[in-house]
């Protein structure tokens, strides 16, 4: 234990990502490229809320690339995991695009469009690049999950656009906020949503209700979902209102209980050293810890770290201050202990172990309304097709 806490209270601020002063962008989203064992990932994207995507250097965070494609709020974006040059992002616009790091040309190399009034709220690419899922805002009484073959041909509806496999479409009633294949086994896939589910599927099966493995309930709106555990047989659920939950899958065909952790709203359940927890950001599993855990912030941009244990979450450490408003995302990478973490100030900003920051100077906090509470909806009535 006494490891693990260094990790954590080692970190300093060691680079923030250059920006112009005029420039009020919330940093919404943040992805590096999956690097071989033993290698430090080398670039890093954030999704921005003016619908560009920007690629820095993870080391020097000097701007390497920016796409800007999308006419609505990116929902998400995606390094694949086998082919580190190319980045996925889905937007409610109504596409996935697909776009090459490497490349000198801005526009997309692939794109993914779904059906009429789509607008997409998450998706994630599975672990062998093969199968892309997304979800959909409600409209009306329609919510979707929506799959694509990233090696299918042309959608002659779509030109130049890849065409979708089918959808799931009775398991959800509300917006699915997540979406997130195991990291390891390709057939599986997990999604949460704001009618409080956290549901999981076997791709491989040829129904809908066949594939479905298991629902759990957070009684909340799910705002973040991440697999966990050795064999990551365990799946983890943060809330909007701040709730965590902890299933254990493995427990799903024996009397031992599935619930491992149900903390309603975690503000009220942690007395912390260093501000307040006003907010979850989200989680990750630390395979060489083999522990979960979990990063809160304030505000005003204090970071905390939370460790979660038997029954619930416990504070570990609150780094010193490094964002001057909301952090909306972060990567953790297991293989130098290092840290990004963007967010509402507009900045990106990478921690690593006694580092030494050469400008430690804040940016104002950010006055614009947050992108969350953009939407674009598209309304309309079409007609689907079912996963088969």
């Amino acid at each position: 234990m006494e490891e693990i806490e260094r990790w954590f209270h080692d970190l300093r601020i060691a680079k923030r990502s250059t920006q112009k002063t005029d420039d009020l962008t919330y940093l919404l989203d943040i992805d590096c490229i999956k690097s071989p064992t033993g290698q430090s990932s080398h670039l890093v994207a954030v999704s921005c809320s003016n619908h560009c995507i920007r690629v820095y250097n993870k080391q020097t965070l000097a701007l390497v690339q920016q796409f800007q494609g999308h006419s609505a709020p990116i929902s998400g974006i995606r390094f694949a995991q086998t082919n580190s040059q190319l980045l996925y992002s889905a937007s409610c616009d109504g596409t996935l695009k697909c776009w090459d790091v490497r490349s000198s040309s801005t526009d997309a190399v692939q794109i993914f469009k779904g059906y009429p009034n789509n607008a997409f709220t998450s998706f994630d690419i599975s672990c062998d690049d093969l199968v892309i899922c997304a979800g959909t805002e409600k409209i009306k009484e329609d919510t979707y999950m929506v799959f694509w073959d990233a090696r299918s041909g042309t959608n002659t509806d779509y030109p130049g656009a890849q065409e979708p496999l089918g959808v799931y479409s009775e398991t959800h009633n509300n917006d699915i906020t997540q979406v997130r294949f195991h990291p390891s086994n390709p057939n599986m896939v997990a999604s949460g949503s704001m009618d409080g589910l956290v549901n999981i599927f076997d791709i491989s099966q040829e129904t809908e209700d066949d594939a479905l493995l298991a629902t759990c309930n957070s009684d909340s709106s799910v705002s973040f979902i991440g697999w966990s555990g050795k064999q990551h047989q365990q799946i983890f659920c943060l809330t909007h209102d701040e709730g965590f939950f902890l299933w254990d899958l493995a427990h799903l065909h024996n009397d031992e209980p599935i619930t491992l952790v149900k903390m309603q709203d975690a503000r009220k359940s942690l007395k912390l050293d260093s501000g307040s927890l006003e907010y979850l950001i989200g989680g990750f599993y630390h395979k060489k810890a083999d522990r979960l855990f979990v990063l809160g912030g304030s505000h005003m941009g204090k970071l905390h770290f939370l460790d979660c244990e038997a029954g619930g979450l416990a504070y570990m450490y609150s780094p010193r201050d490094g964002h001057s408003a909301i952090v909306r995302a972060f990567y953790w990478d297991p293989e130098d202990n290092s840290l990004l973490t963007c967010g509402e100030d507009s900045q990106l900003v990478l921690w690593k172990p006694n580092a030494i920051e050469t400008t430690t100077e804040n940016k104002p906090t950010m006055k614009l309304p947050s992108d969350m509470q953009i939407k674009m909806r598209v309304h309309g009535k079409s007609t689907y097709k079912s996963k088969k």
